[in-house]
């Protein structure tokens, strides 16, 4: 019997905050690849579309003409995935199968830029702190509506991740219940600082700052690397150093440390395969329940989809939808990819 090599053989990893685990199979990056290649588009965007339903001035979906902003643009989305409207509903208990009860929400578009051709890593970090700002006003504005108990702040960059439009922007989903990834992560983390009395994030991050083997970038008050428990070949994750609950914590010198270090990880992304580097990303922070919530810490999770180069990606099928989650290429291996690469996007080369 020879000895377990992290590196070469398969295992599985726990990841505490869902209280799952995914299986690694490093051995399977080797195999060859004859799969489908997805096709990335290489026009060049103009600095504005006069057929964007997004871009300054021009009229969207519903009729309504959008302002001529200079900066970040907010609006409820006109395709909204959840109403305000308060209804009536009394739950049949006889139901056991047939549960189903209705779900109250907001749900709204950001406009990162008025300019149609720039994405997050090639935007100015003056740009990036003025959406953060953006981010921090509307958690606050829609966290105070009373039924409104958590606050969805994501972006799906890319046609491959379903984004149907190049505009940069991202969406803001505020609802009265607890998401199901949501309320896992809650519970975990409210049951390791029940029985530690200390935060399971904070915990984790100095621990990977010890080990430094899944760093991606760090600064004086945001670290960025590749969870242990990662899923998706170049998963990251966003941790705040100081005990931050929400994004409305941060201090002004915090806002330009979170800017630069969204600025510097997307442009790895980007430089990585010398494309405009797909994604889902999104902040988890404290539910707007008026609770607390001593258990939560700041974070920001990336899920990009792109395996072996910019037309291959990794596919969740079979296994993964019947087993549990599967990864090759182990995350210390990512993460060491991802730290080579240049803080310099590759079109300013």
């Amino acid at each position: 019997m020879r000895n377990f090599d992290i590196n070469e053989d398969p295992h599985r990893r726990y990841n505490p905050l869902l209280n799952e685990w995914v299986l690694v199979s490093p051995h399977r990056a080797k195999r060859p690849w004859q799969g489908q290649n997805e096709t990335i588009s290489t026009e060049k965007l103009p600095k504005y579309d006069p057929t964007c339903y997004l871009c300054p001035g021009n009229v969207r979906a519903n009729g309504m003409n959008n302002p001529n902003y200079e900066s970040s643009f907010v609006f409820e989305n006109d395709f909204a995935a959840m109403k305000q409207d308060e209804i009536m509903y009394e739950e049949d208990i006889r139901h056991t199968f047939f549960k189903a009860q209705p779900e109250r929400g907001i749900s709204r578009v950001v406009c990162f830029s008025p300019r149609h051709d720039l994405t997050l890593p090639e935007m100015e970090v003056a740009g990036i702190e003025n959406i953060i700002r953006t981010w921090q006003k509307e958690y606050t504005d829609l966290g105070s509506i009373d039924y409104i108990n958590h606050v969805q702040i994501f972006e799906n960059k890319g046609s491959v991740m379903g984004c149907s439009n190049p505009h940069p922007h991202g969406q803001i989903w505020a609802q009265s219940s607890l998401p199901t990834q949501v309320e896992k992560t809650q519970k975990n983390l409210k049951d390791y600082f029940i029985k530690n009395n200390r935060n399971l994030l904070q915990d984790y991050l100095k621990a990977e700052l010890i080990k430094d083997e899944r760093l991606v970038i760090e600064n004086d008050h945001f670290a960025a690397l590749v969870p242990f428990w990662a899923i998706w070949p170049y998963e990251t994750m966003i941790i705040s150093k100081r005990h931050i609950t929400k994004i409305t914590d941060f201090t002004a010198e915090e806002v330009t440390s979170y800017a630069t270090i969204l600025k510097q990880l997307t442009t790895k992304y980007d430089n990585l395969f010398n494309t405009s580097f797909p994604y889902s990303s999104g902040i988890h922070q404290a539910p707007t329940d008026g609770g607390a919530h001593e258990e939560w810490q700041f974070h920001m999770h990336f899920y990009p989809p792109l395996l072996r180069s910019a037309t291959v990606k990794k596919f969740m099928v079979g296994y993964e939808m019947l087993g549990e989650s599967q990864r090759d290429i182990t995350p210390e291996k990512s993460a060491a990819i991802l730290r080579e690469q240049s803080d310099i996007h590759y079109k300013n080369k």
